[in-house]
């Protein structure tokens, strides 16, 4: 099992380690600051540095078990089992996945009652589609975003049971995927204070406050079908 010190502290760039296995399907850790590519949200990239050497990570995916799967970059070498690592992230790559994976919420909080059917989060540009016949327009979408933002919401998580959140299937905005069950648990994400602006399962890594965003802009919508409506979110940085 590796332990996920992303979900402990998103804010973590680098982070001690232990290989406890390392082959060519990837490196795993017996904890990790990478996020493993899921929910929309992609692989963490960086590097794993131990005493005579250095391993530049491709990508970061899910292995059997709870096991996460650090992919070396082709070439690279790979660290010997039992060493001890220095796992160091690409952060300026994932701090603006997790801008975007927290604008994205904010978005799904101004589309109410509108089901998410699918979404990407990608650093220049990340998109949602919703089970939605007329979405409001861009320009509406834009404002509330920025208004959002501006008000400098936190950002929280915690965690409920499987049997809380049965009891609540509201909570759940995604059609198509449900969220991570850990260990009979799942985390939330909540955006505001006892009122929440958005509040929902989720896996992935968030900025601790609105602002920590900055400038966000729907770019496009399009249609993708008779119930499908895809938005296009940008950061203007």
């Amino acid at each position: 099992m590796t332990r996920t010190l992303f979900r402990e502290d998103a804010t973590l760039r680098q982070a001690p380690a232990t290989v406890l296995a390392s082959g060519p399907e990837g490196v795993v850790l017996d904890a990790t600051i990478f996020y493993a590519q899921a929910g929309g949200q992609p692989g963490d990239t960086g590097w794993l540095a131990w005493d005579g050497g250095e391993m530049a990570v491709a990508n970061t995916v899910k292995g059997e078990g709870d096991a996460i799967l650090h992919l070396p970059a082709e070439g690279a070498a790979r660290p010997p089992v039992g060493s001890t690592i220095t796992a160091r992230l690409d952060w300026a790559r994932r701090h603006r996945h997790m801008r975007m994976h927290s604008a994205m919420h904010l978005l799904c909080s101004l589309i109410t009652g509108a089901g998410v059917t699918g979404g990407q989060i990608g650093g220049e540009r990340s998109r949602l589609d919703f089970d939605l016949a007329e979405p409001p327009t861009r320009e509406w979408l834009s404002q509330g975003l920025r208004a959002l933002v501006a008000a400098d919401h936190p950002i929280t998580t915690s965690w409920i049971t499987t049997e809380e959140l049965d009891a609540n299937p509201s909570l759940v905005r995604t059609l198509s995927v449900q969220p991570p069950r850990l260990g009979g648990m799942i985390r939330l994400v909540r955006i505001g204070g006892e009122a929440p602006v958005d509040l929902q399962p989720c896996g992935g890594t968030h900025v601790a406050t609105t602002a920590e965003i900055g400038l966000v802009t729907v770019s496009k919508l399009e249609n993708k079908g008779r119930q499908n409506r895809r938005v296009y979110l940008v950061l203007e940085d």
